[in-house]
């Protein structure tokens, strides 16, 4: 795969929907050089759905930058090699809008992505969004407003603590049809601030699917939200699953 260099653009919004699971079941879901990053006892996963915007090599002008709404479902790990102990995520699934993404992602550049199509209304303090896939695998749903407050049913004490958490999950590891490799990327944020989302509805296919998660072993924890923060994108080395 070619490597581009650095990209740059603005998360214009970006939804962490978090659930807390059991963690041998997480574990299930997993290569094996990964194990899950817990809190309070339990493993963290989520669907990340952000809009990029001004997507451009880092030397272009914004003006040349592309938009998009993608989804990424995701696990926060932990792994060890050569080097030492590491954390991020793992992405068993990207969905994006863009056809750019789809044709390019795993090629150009890391990440295979699906296809899929977005509906979102956001005022820029209430969002509600709906996430298809085009081959019908996985759909979210989500429907909310910020908040102050973590929700008193979650496993993070704090919105500090849960910001904490999430920072650390920088560098991920996708998917890739072949099986046999996992492309990596690095998110470099210039800033970094969350806010808690007061959740009206949320649904996930994926964590509701009884196959993968059985009853009562995954569930809906919290949501954050970021907006406005400028970043990069750089491909790390590749993992073999």
């Amino acid at each position: 795969m070619l490597r581009l260099p650095k990209v740059h653009g603005v998360i214009r919004r970006r939804l962490l929907v978090n659930y807390r699971l059991d963690p041998a079941v997480a574990q299930r879901q997993l290569p094996p050089a990964f194990r899950p990053k817990l809190q309070d006892g339990y493993a963290i996963a989520g669907i990340c759905l952000i809009r990029l915007e001004q997507i451009r090599p880092r030397r272009f002008p914004s003006l040349l930058g592309i938009a998009s709404e993608n989804a990424a479902h995701r696990f926060a790990v932990l792994w060890d090699d050569d080097s030492g102990s590491h954390e991020g995520v793992y992405i068993p699934r990207r969905d994006s809008d863009s056809l750019l993404n789809h044709l390019a992602g795993g090629r150009l550049f890391p990440g295979e992505h699906q296809r899929a199509t977005f509906a979102v209304t956001d005022d820029g303090t209430r969002v509600d969004l709906d996430m298809r896939s085009a081959d019908g695998a996985v759909n979210v749903s989500v429907r909310g407003e910020t908040a102050s407050q973590m929700p008193a049913t979650s496993v993070f004490a704090s919105v500090e603590q849960a910001s904490s958490f999430f920072e650390g999950g920088s560098l991920g590891y996708s998917a890739t049809r072949d099986g046999r490799k996992l492309d990596g990327i690095v998110l470099r944020t210039h800033s970094w601030h969350v806010e808690p989302l007061q959740v009206d509805r949320v649904t996930s296919s994926y964590f509701a699917d009884e196959a993968r998660f059985p009853q009562g072993s995954a569930t809906f924890d919290h949501a954050l939200i970021m907006r406005n923060i400028e970043h990069d994108w750089e491909s790390a080395a590749e993992m073999y699953a």
